[in-house]
């Protein structure tokens, strides 16, 4: 005899309760690559686990989204652990995953790289927008812990360095639920309510990753960024980062380090001004002798002996001078003399009256102009020839030229 037949949805639901009564089923854990990644407006999220071979669908529900610290991605492979159930209408079975992590690393260790990656790429890291501390602050607040060993080392370390400063205690949480909102509204509430304050210490003193993991939420670090009042990020110790510690304006290796940097040292200071005050004595006293050495030059006696060999200085010069100009004078006149008579014996060998008196005469035509040369003159003219002692009126018969080699007749 044959079964009875049943609906879909009896079906369906008998499968489910099976499913939802197996101990193995009723908590998995299963590896896979996530694939079809979907955040649903409603706060869950849909995605499908895969290997080589198969895949299977997933459902994270928005209640235990709120404990994840990190962004789901498509292609990051992940171990998620929950249980198999059925989803009657569709007669789809998926995960109902209760908790995921990371594949090889820690699941901190992801949500720290993906906000230091988000942050850094928005420019909150950037070197611009770190404030100066200020040199001689009046006013530290103080934001953490009020029974922790921070705040003692941090009160103690100001008031023995500088106990002109004031110190203002902001309480607040700084590990476990809650802590980040808390640490954020204290950097908000001292901005606004006092604002003379010169610089800010935000930290804690040492502890796990997950103790200090308030200094690495994104509302922490996008209120020191906001900060109008230069903060110093002070958590845990030197080995422990943050992202507090890339987003402030300074950081300090331990929250002692940052009380030493917010601050000082008074007694530094005065040895510092004593030192000066000591050199400031010295270049004075030296000056004042150098004054007075400068001063005594001019006293009448020694001014009179200055005066005295400036003037002998002087006169000695003038005398060199006046006996190179009279040497110079004497040598120039020496030379104008020898020049003179050279010229004079120039003058004397072009006389044309020595010419005259060694038997040249000096010829013209009837008008005066001088002939110098033979080819100049024509036969038949009146020439006046001028010697030493009067003038011969002469008629030219005939011209001979006298050439090279030769003689030409014209």
């Amino acid at each position: 005899m044959g079964l009875k037949p049943v609906s879909v949805s009896r079906l369906n639901a008998y499968i489910k309760r099976l499913l939802q009564s197996d101990p193995i089923l009723g908590n998995v854990c299963v590896i896979g690559e996530i694939s079809n990644l979907k955040y649903h407006g409603s706060g869950h999220i849909y995605f499908t686990l895969k290997d080589e071979a198969s895949r299977i669908s997933c459902f994270f529900s928005a209640e235990q989204r709120r404990f994840l610290r990190y962004e789901l991605s498509d292609g990051m492979e992940v171990t998620v652990s929950g249980f198999l159930s059925l989803y009657e209408r569709g007669g789809t079975y998926s995960i109902n995953v209760r908790d995921i992590a990371v594949s090889g690393i820690g699941d901190l260790q992801v949500a720290f790289q993906q906000l230091k990656d988000k942050l850094q790429g928005e420019g909150l890291f950037d070197a611009k927008y770190k404030k100066p501390l200020p040199a001689f602050p009046r006013r530290v607040a103080v934001i953490t812990s009020a029974t922790g060993a921070a705040v003692r080392d941090i009160v103690k370390i100001i008031k023995s360095r500088n106990h002109c400063t004031d110190i203002l205690i902001c309480p607040c949480l700084v590990q476990g639920p809650g802590a980040a909102a808390d640490i954020a509204g204290a950097i908000e509430a001292v901005n606004a309510r006092f604002p003379q304050t010169d610089v800010m210490i935000v930290g804690r003193g040492g502890g796990s990753v997950e103790e200090l993991w308030a200094f690495n939420e994104e509302i922490v670090a996008r209120s020191i960024f906001l900060s109008n009042i230069p903060i110093i990020s002070a958590v845990g110790h030197e080995t422990d980062i943050t992202i507090a510690d890339f987003v402030a304006d300074r950081r300090a290796e331990t929250p002692t380090a940052a009380a030493q940097m917010a601050v000082p040292d008074v007694r530094v200071l005065l040895e510092g001004i004593a030192q000066r005050r000591r050199q400031l004595s010295e270049q004075m006293e030296r000056r004042l002798n150098l004054s007075q050495l400068r001063l005594s030059r001019y006293a009448p006696p020694h001014l009179r002996e200055m005066l005295t060999g400036r003037a002998e200085r002087s006169q000695r010069i003038l005398e060199g001078r006046a006996s190179l100009l009279q040497r110079q004078a004497q040598t120039a006149l020496q030379r104008r003399e020898q020049q003179l008579l050279a010229l004079e014996k120039q003058l004397q060998l072009n006389n044309p009256s020595l010419l005259l008196k060694r038997g040249c005469a000096f010829l013209c035509d009837e008008n005066g102009a001088s002939i110098d040369e033979a080819k100049n003159a024509r036969v038949g003219q009146r020439i006046i020839a001028r010697l030493p002692d009067g003038l011969l009126y002469c008629s030219v018969d005939d011209i001979q030229l006298t050439q090279r080699g030769g003689r030409e007749d014209l």
